[in-house]
């Protein structure tokens, strides 16, 4: 199936209540597990490959994202390629190229005039190649190995009129929100802001996304999607799959060196884990 759009998933996700899954993918039986799990319960997904994992590919693009796309293209459903948590320009030049038809661009570190200046610079840029933009506001915190922050310290939260403006000025498509989950997180213990999560959606006249939904419970998830959030992003939960089955698998055969045994039943775990999240998501 051909390639299609991440702004085309969500903006279909919006309009009908619902969420699109978006999974963070590092390597190969990432990918291939994302899609086995979505096309065992017949739903549209995104893969997305985060700067993190670009470094970790040696600063190469390209690699995994061709990767991505040509099973993407084999797919039978809907897959669009997401390039996430990008705050390198350069990284952000290689997007339409690459073949990725959206870019969050995170420029949420840096203070409010800042994130909106870069944000508006990268937006002007991504639009002109026909990309599909996203950024982030509030403090979601657990990227780059830091620990996460603490979700319901003040200030943590997505202001809503301060989130108005940013998406007037900035004219991103998306806006990721922090409403108490975080990455990174192993433990499914996130309880978020439901309320204040009712007051962006009113405010706001773009698409919500969820980050850090990994530490996020089934029940607070379904909610968070009635509540408004449309793109729903998930990737420390594959990895725990993966890291459990390699460890169950070489602690019942330490005689083990070829790798494909490991890697099966780790992308197998992986694809039950998408086909679970998306089964939350499609229960909607």
């Amino acid at each position: 199936m051909p390639l299609t759009t991440t702004g085309e998933l969500v903006t279909r996700a919006a309009e009908a209540c619902s969420a699109v899954a978006s999974f963070n993918v590092i390597t190969l039986e990432h990918v291939e597990a994302v899609i086995a799990g979505a096309e065992s319960v017949h739903a549209p997904v995104v893969l997305q490959v985060s700067e993190n994992a670009v470094k970790f590919r040696g600063g190469h693009l390209l690699p995994l994202a061709r990767a991505a796309a040509a099973e993407a293209e084999r797919a039978a459903v809907p897959v669009a390629l997401h390039l996430d948590h990008v705050q390198s320009d350069a990284l952000l030049y290689q997007a339409a190229e690459a073949g990725f038809s959206s870019v969050m661009y995170d420029a949420a570190r840096l203070p409010y005039a800042q994130n909106l200046a870069t944000t508006r610079a990268a937006v002007d840029w991504a639009h002109a190649q026909g990309l599909w933009i996203e950024a982030e506001l509030g403090q979601i915190g657990g990227k780059n190995g830091r620990p996460p922050l603490d979700a319901h310290a003040p200030g943590a939260r997505t202001d809503p009129d301060e989130a108005r403006a940013f998406v007037a000025d900035s004219g991103v498509d998306a806006l990721a929100v922090a409403i108490g989950s975080a990455h990174a997180m192993t433990t499914r213990t996130a309880t978020l802001d439901h309320a204040l999560l009712k007051r962006l959606s009113a405010t706001l006249d773009v698409p919500l996304v969820l980050h850090g939904s990994s530490g996020v419970p089934d029940d607070e998830l379904t909610a968070a999607v009635v509540g408004g959030i449309a793109k729903v992003n998930i990737g420390t939960a594959l990895n725990i799959a993966l890291t459990g089955a390699v460890r169950d698998f070489l602690a019942e055969h330490p005689e083990a060196v070829d790798p494909r045994g490991y890697l099966t039943v780790a992308r197998e775990a992986m694809t039950r884990a998408v086909a679970k999240t998306l089964r939350t998501l499609g229960a909607l």
